[in-house]
């Protein structure tokens, strides 16, 4: 088991039914407050397809992502890039906290992806974040290849502040994948 950061589509984002990952309370509940702050409602999740689909595992410890964050974010960057737990393509002045609870807490966070993409891009550019670590992959892909060994190959031969903390590096790495991929296909994500 364990836990997943997973690509949402239409049916489940507007689903009532909380047993197969339906998140319609969520979803009214995020339109309800950005009408009341003068927004348009966010309607346009496409259907899930191959090519839109992200899933990753959070398996490898967190110990040391939290002390490179502070080291290299404000507690608001921080905060931004780790705070959520759901992720929309739009972009959001700040974080809306919601009084629904999701799949590990008792209020959601929602969080958007350009906040959380620069967020990551900060973090990744001061570890030095190499371009080999794979940008598009199959589910699983970037936690294959950190669990795999591709990175540690990598980290043998181009080592740098990204390679002294593998685990940290698969964190920076995973939230700066995840926003990137939220924005790419306009699908928002969200622990499972």
């Amino acid at each position: 088991m364990g836990m997943y950061l997973v690509s949402v589509g239409r049916q489940e984002w507007f689903s009532d039914d909380e047993g197969l990952g339906g998140k319609g309370a969520i979803a009214s509940a995020f339109n309800e407050e950005l009408r009341l702050r003068g927004l348009p409602p966010y309607e346009s999740v496409p259907e899930l397809g191959p090519a839109l689909w992200f899933e990753e595992k959070l398996s490898l410890p967190m110990t040391g992502f939290s002390a490179l964050c502070r080291a290299h974010l404000t507690p608001e960057e921080e905060e931004t890039l780790c705070g959520w737990s759901e992720m929309v393509p739009i972009s959001l002045d700040e974080e809306i906290t919601l009084p629904v609870g999701g799949a590990y807490t008792v209020m959601t966070v929602v969080a958007g992806a350009p906040q959380v993409l620069a967020a990551a891009e900060r973090l990744a550019s001061a570890i030095g974040l190499p371009p080999e670590v794979p940008q598009v992959f199959p589910n699983l892909g970037l936690t294959m290849w950190f669990l795999d060994g591709q990175a540690k190959d990598l980290a043998a031969t181009r080592p740098g502040p990204w390679s002294e903390d593998l685990n940290s590096a698969f964190y920076a790495a995973l939230y700066l994948r995840a926003a990137q991929h939220s924005l790419r296909c306009g699908v928002p994500l969200s622990y499972s």
